[in-house]
């Protein structure tokens, strides 16, 4: 695995709205993935999850997870972000969700009646298939 920066054709990719899926883990240790939306924010992503979400309880307890996107005209190429959720705010405006939406759908969040909060994940980690494959990966 590799330490950032990532390449800059894999900052294209994930500057996109991809299919992307997150890992996080339950308090038990179990693992546990759920498809999201993410934001790539220079150099960190953005997710935001509704208030009552269990990804949330997992994330406050245990700040580790994962976060793979796909390559939406190649799956075959995707990327892995491994690191840590470093801040947790209450998007009491929705800006946060709005702005994801806007990124994936072109409009802001529909549901406006419940509480929603974000999370800044910094990238401890990162690997690559396909066209973003590191180099110094093994092979496959």
């Amino acid at each position: 695995m590799s330490k950032p920066p990532l390449p800059e054709s894999a900052v294209t990719m994930l500057e996109k709205a991809n299919p992307a899926v997150i890992a996080t883990l339950r308090s038990d240790g179990q693992p546990v993935s759920t498809a999201t939306w993410y934001l790539w924010d220079d150099g960190r992503v953005l997710i935001n999850m509704d208030e009552g979400r269990k990804r949330l309880d997992h994330i406050r307890s245990d700040q580790r997870v994962s976060l793979t996107v796909l390559d939406g005209d190649d799956w075959y190429n995707h990327v892995t972000l491994i690191g840590h959720v470093a801040e947790t705010h209450d998007d009491e405006t929705l800006a946060d969700i709005d702005r994801l939406s806007q990124h994936y759908t072109g409009r802001p969040y529909p549901q406006r009646d419940r509480g929603r909060v974000s999370a800044w994940i910094e990238v401890d980690r990162w690997h690559g298939w396909g066209g973003f494959k590191d180099s110094s990966q093994a092979g496959g």
